[in-house]
């Protein structure tokens, strides 16, 4: 079983932020000309995300008399209570023992003992178990961390007659790689055209491909005001106070870790990690892939 034991750097960060922003969701929110940005209305940007993927689920699958769904990569489970509620069987696969702790715990609040979840990587699942057991494959944001090979070799093994990929993630633009200022400030994601190309060479086809990166990019505007606003000026009085209370040892300690601080400023606190970059970079889609 490949579980991933040890919380990563980007599991601690999408926790921290759940935490801190009193959100129950890990993924971006979308946003629209009648909602103020502001971080009060990030649980709402949240709902607006979760319930266009529950209606597009839910046109896809409305004439199958029992549609099973897998959710990949399914964070918290949030989504997965919300597609249980709902009624469709569903499964769910993550790689993260620390996630998976909550995932459990949200399915034991439900009481809910028929939801298989497989702590594993999805190119892991034991196919045995699973093999043509769903309608319908849910990538919410985390298609990018997967391997394209293995997702279209998987996907056949995994899906129905006739099911379907509901993928909604960024990906990265024709921009990517330009050397232009903010080019490395947001890493992650497929190459958007390495991915048609993939759907060109294989039995799948695209019936939906939807661009949503205007309704995200909001998302990157507001962390990057709170990232130069708050955290940054915070930092700030953190060092002065560690260089008068403990000079020798911080000194050594940003010396000791100086390459990844200065990744870390440059990613997140040079000011390039901002709204026009991610649009350049990045291209949000909500896609459907049918399968034969």
């Amino acid at each position: 079983m490949s579980l991933t034991k040890k919380m990563t750097s980007r599991e601690l960060g999408l926790v921290l932020a759940q935490q801190l922003l009193d959100v129950e969701d890990l993924h971006y929110g979308l946003w629209d000309p009648d909602m103020e940005l502001s971080l009060g209305n990030i649980a709402l940007a949240q709902q607006r995300y979760t319930a266009m993927l529950l209606e597009l689920i839910r046109s896809l699958l409305s004439g199958h008399p029992a549609p099973c769904i897998l959710d990949v990569g399914c964070g918290t489970g949030h989504i997965l209570q919300h597609l249980i509620e709902h009624g469709y069987q569903a499964d769910a696969v993550n790689p993260s023992a620390h996630l998976n702790k909550l995932v459990r715990e949200r399915l034991a609040a439900l009481q809910h003992r028929s939801t298989t979840l497989y702590e594993t990587a999805f190119e892991s699942l034991p196919l045995e178990h699973c093999r043509h057991q769903y309608d319908l494959l849910l990538f919410s944001e985390s298609f990018q961390y997967i391997p394209l090979p293995d997702i279209f070799a998987l996907a056949p093994e995994l899906l129905r007659s006739g099911g379907r990929l509901v993928i909604c993630d960024f990906f990265k633009t024709a921009a990517h790689c330009d050397g232009g200022e903010g080019d490395r400030s947001f890493s992650g994601g497929h190459l958007l055209a390495e991915f048609y190309g993939c759907v060109e060479n294989s039995p799948s086809r695209i019936s939906h491909d939807e661009d949503l990166t205007a309704r995200v990019s909001p998302n990157i505007a507001l962390l990057d005001e709170w990232l130069t606003q708050r955290l940054v000026p915070a930092l700030g009085s953190i060092d002065e106070y560690l260089l008068a209370t403990r000079p020798g040892l911080t000194r050594v300690l940003k010396w000791l870790g100086r390459h990844k601080l200065a990744r870390a400023r440059y990613k997140y606190l040079s000011g390039h990690r901002n709204q026009a970059v991610f649009e350049k970079y990045k291209s949000y889609r909500l896609l459907v892939l049918d399968s034969d």
